[in-house]
């Protein structure tokens, strides 16, 4: 019989814990909705409820839990930092106006008065979620392309919360996640879509993916963002010209050869050589009469 008595004390605690109760020296402290979720720049409403009675007195705090770092919200009777102007107390709740993305945090509402035992104290815990729309994402998409190769279109936006998902067009028409549903078209079209980072790759990429594209992210908070269309021109690698090109140069490379081959055989370089030697000669001999006209001036 003691047995199941623990057993069901063990299970109300456990009951009244989840539902956010929580009871310190005979004071009962619980929320309405410990998650709290808010779009920006609208209102927000932290529940949080006791027992302590009205005649007694309670003492009520507030504080903004962001990490390791705590800070007061509500202390004394007035609110305090930006909190201030923008919210209202509501016998122990609180109403914040105006919530920003800055404002996403856990409060915690702490309780004390005095009881038969002493002084008495509780708290419970509430995590506000602002709501933000997404923003405009950056896209990167390749101008050109050529066919046969892997190719990568990227997403991105940081400023949503929750994190955006993200969805690709090409020329106006959306394409689908499951590529299951082009098996059914003539065209084959190979890419996989990553709704949650935004990447859009080929694997490989054909003529056929030839168009113009653009992502549009969207949180369901808010109207979704799209960022500019950007044309992707896929090509065929052309053989042809390459061997074209290559055969150019094999010929103009062979034709210099050629020259200088034609050029030494008939005796250019030697001739050119020989009056570079002539002319050095010329030059000595001008610079002896020089030196000696000089000599027999200073004697």
């Amino acid at each position: 019989m003691a047995s199941c008595r623990r057993l069901l004390c063990w299970l109300l605690f456990s009951l009244l814990g989840s539902l956010g109760y929580y009871k310190t020296y005979g004071i009962t402290v619980y929320s309405d909705n410990k998650r709290v979720t808010a779009r920006e720049f609208e209102g927000a409403y932290l529940s949080c409820k006791h027992n302590v009675k009205k005649e007694i007195g309670a003492r009520i705090e507030w504080k903004m839990i962001k990490g390791s770092t705590v800070s007061f919200v509500y202390l004394n009777g007035v609110f305090v930092g930006n909190f201030k102007g923008r919210a209202e107390i509501l016998h122990s709740s609180i109403h914040l106006k105006n919530v920003t993305r800055k404002d996403s945090a856990k409060y915690r509402c702490e309780i004390s008065a005095p009881t038969e035992q002493g002084q008495g104290t509780g708290e419970v815990e509430i995590s506000l979620v602002v709501l933000v729309p997404p923003s405009a994402p950056v896209c990167e998409v390749p101008i050109s392309a050529l066919s046969g190769t892997v190719v990568e279109l990227r997403c991105k936006e940081s400023e949503g919360v929750p994190a955006s998902k993200y969805r690709w067009y090409r020329n106006g028409a959306i394409l689908p996640e499951n590529t299951f549903f082009w098996s059914f078209r003539k065209e084959k079209i190979s890419y996989t879509l990553n709704t949650t980072t935004g990447t859009l790759l080929f694997n490989p990429v054909s003529k056929n993916d030839t168009g113009e594209y653009y992502c549009e992210a969207h949180n369901q908070v808010g109207r979704p963002k799209r960022c500019p269309v950007k044309r992707m021109q896929v090509d065929d690698l052309n053989v042809s010209a390459i061997i074209a090109s290559v055969v150019i140069v094999v010929l103009i490379m062979a034709s210099c050869g050629l020259g200088v081959y034609y050029a030494q055989k008939k005796g250019y370089f030697s001739k050119r050589n020989s009056s570079m030697n002539n002319s050095s000669k010329y030059r000595v001999t001008e610079s002896e009469k020089d030196f000696k006209h000089t000599k027999s001036f200073i004697i």
